[in-house]
């Protein structure tokens, strides 16, 4: 029985069984909420005032959010190592930076915010490692490049791209083209001109598009396009359906969007921009035969052109139309031509051949089209025998040939006006242009009645000086038009079209009436008014001549009353008029004075002058009495 309550206080001297302890989690930044007591754990730092990601993190959290801080660059260092993290809010910061393999670590990630922030670029090691990202949000941010690599990790597994409110002004369309999971393309507010056709034609799952506020005229038609149902908003539509904004862009309504405007919408707020028939008008208002083309015509062409052989030549084709023509070059031999080590095709129709060989010769063809039609002009090129070798120190004292490559000087305007007077299309239909002056011409074509419905005519103008094309829409009764805010001193090509209703496909077409050139003539100038400068330059001088002839007049009055007062100053020669001469006595002896007898009181005075020494002595130095 005494064992039992031996036992009994040995009891509390056995040592006690610990609980499991957690593993030890890094502590949690300054100004931060942190959830570690249950998985997953997060890291909760929005607006802390973080001026750069806390080195402290734990490196298992699942979340974290450093959203509407200071963060100015992403460091290679400052996410390392959390390979669990699924979501992260780099948001409202003023990123500018963010290092190469940054997220090189986050295999795992499945958000990334980095809106809101002052990136510029992104080049294609930024998002490395990213292989399992859905959602990439980079709106407002600076950007102006993205690089033709940037999502290529991401590129399988992507949903959700914004790029809204940006500055891109180009994209690499072809790895967009790659993202065949995207359910959502954000490029709204960005600067984008033109979207390539078939740019989202591998996009199969692709539920909404915002291009809405960029700068495109035209919007070209695409498979995804025609296979969807567009609506303009997302309530109410099929889960298939796509969602297409596009309003705020400067859309040029012309034939090119009548596949647009033949869809289904909803109420939208999209407008035209041009032509100036159609600008300002809803989109959705306009009528499908409205939607017109015009076919090119062809205003500038090179006229024959001769070179010796090794010399460069340039072929020169201009044609307006709407949309713009693309101009293409086919050889003599019947080849099509483009940018090659011999020659380089431009976009703005100028053929240039680096260096000619005598089969080069013959007739290029210019050929212009657009989606209404094309215009085809020819340009003859003779290539010579090569010119004989010269001297490296002689000189010619000929004037440079026109067409010369080498030539350091234009051709005269008279003879450019020579030249490319063959490149207007003939007037043989009537187009006239009268009364022309200098900033002014009258414009007159004969009646079309062989072409029945006509809605309207088209007065297409341009300047050599450049290469805008202005447009005038005159009433179908019209047989003559004032131009008016013309240059002066310009050469004009004018061509009229007519606007008519098609009667085999009822859509509205364009036939040409006509082309003519003719130049306004120069402003004149006033004869007789002097230029400003002169006038400016002749007062200047004459004021300058007065000042230095009353400077010199003054100093001459001075030198001759100078003289007139023998050489004294007028003022001190009248000063010293009372003043008298007074002469001292000297005997002008070396050696001692003799001593004179002492005269008589009574007797009068005599001196015996033997030198005078006179100087002047005013009234204050006289003698005082004897």
């Amino acid at each position: 029985m005494a064992v039992f309550p031996l036992l009994l206080c040995l009891l509390p001297l056995a040592p006690a069984s610990s609980p499991p302890q957690p593993a030890t989690s890094s502590p949690c930044p300054r100004r931060c909420r942190c959830q570690t007591q249950s998985l997953p754990l997060s890291v909760l730092c929005p607006g802390a005032g973080l001026l750069f990601v806390p080195p402290s993190l734990d490196r298992r959290a699942a979340e974290l959010r450093l959203a509407d801080n200071f963060i100015a660059a992403v460091r290679r260092r400052d996410l390392a190592n959390m390979t669990g993290l699924l979501h992260l809010s780099l948001s409202r910061n003023t990123i500018r930076h963010v290092a190469a393999g940054a997220f090189a670590d986050l295999r795992a990630l499945r958000a990334l915010h980095l809106d809101g922030n002052r990136l510029t670029s992104l080049g294609e090691g930024q998002l490395r490692g990213l292989v399992n990202l859905r959602h990439l949000i980079l709106s407002n941010n600076q950007l102006a490049a993205l690089a033709a690599g940037a999502l290529d990790d991401c590129a399988e597994t992507l949903e959700d791209l914004d790029l809204s409110y940006n500055n891109l002004e180009q994209l690499p369309w072809e790895a967009l083209g790659r993202l065949g999971n995207v359910n959502t393309l954000g490029l709204d507010h960005n600067l984008l001109a033109s979207v390539p056709a078939g740019a989202f034609s591998r996009l199969h799952k692709l539920a909404r598009l915002d291009m809405t506020s960029n700068r495109l005229t035209t919007i070209p038609p695409d498979p995804l396009f025609s296979r969807l149902q567009l609506l303009a908003r997302p309530r109410g539509s099929p889960a298939s359906a796509l969602v297409l904004a596009f309003g705020g862009n400067p859309l040029h309504c012309n034939c090119e969007l009548v596949w647009l405007r033949r869809l289904a919408r909803e109420d939208d707020l999209e407008a035209c921009a041009s032509p100036p028939a159609l600008g300002g008008r809803y989109f959705w208002a306009v009528g499908e035969e409205e939607f017109v083309c015009e076919p090119p015509v062809v205003t500038h062409r090179s006229p024959p052109l001769a070179v010796p052989a090794g010399r460069p030549a340039a072929l020169r084709c201009r044609a307006v139309g709407d949309p713009e023509p693309r101009v293409r070059w086919v050889s003599p031999q019947g080849r099509l031509l483009g940018n090659s080590s011999r020659a380089r095709a431009f976009p703005n129709g100028t053929l240039e051949l680096l260096v000619t060989e005598p089969g080069d010769g013959g007739i290029f063809t210019c050929i212009a089209a657009n989606a209404a039609g094309e215009a085809t002009a020819a340009v003859e090129l003779t290539v010579g025998p090569p010119p004989p070798p010269q001297l490296a120190n002689s000189t010619s004292c000929d004037p440079p040939q026109d067409g010369d490559p080498d030539a350091l000087t234009p051709p005269s305007a008279a003879s450019a006006s020579a030249k490319v007077a063959d490149t207007v299309p003939p007037t043989d239909r009537g187009v006239q242009v009268t009364e022309h002056g200098a900033t002014a011409a009258l414009v007159q074509w004969p009646d079309q009645r062989p072409i029945p419905g006509i809605r309207m005519y088209q007065i297409q103008y341009n300047s050599s000086a450049d290469d805008i094309l202005v447009y005038r829409m005159i009433p179908a009764d019209s047989r003559s038009f004032l131009l008016t805010d013309l240059a002066s001193g310009r050469t004009y090509d004018l061509c009229v079209l007519a606007v008519y209703e098609d009667g085999a496909t009822g859509l509205t077409a364009t036939r040409p009436v006509g082309c003519a050139r003719f130049s306004t003539e120069p402003a004149l100038r006033p004869c007789g008014a002097p230029h400003a400068p002169f006038l400016g330059g002749t007062m200047i001088i004459a004021l300058g001549g007065v000042i230095v002839a009353s400077v010199l007049v003054f100093i001459f009055v001075l030198l001759m009353r100078y003289k007139v007062h023998g050489g004294q100053p007028p003022g001190k020669a009248k000063a010293s008029a009372p003043v008298s001469s007074v002469c001292s006595q000297t005997n002008g002896a070396l050696g001692p004075t003799p001593t004179a007898p002492i005269p008589d009181p009574a007797a009068p005075r005599a001196h015996t002058v033997v030198q005078l020494d006179c100087e002047p002595w005013g009234p204050s130095h006289e003698p005082a009495g004897p």
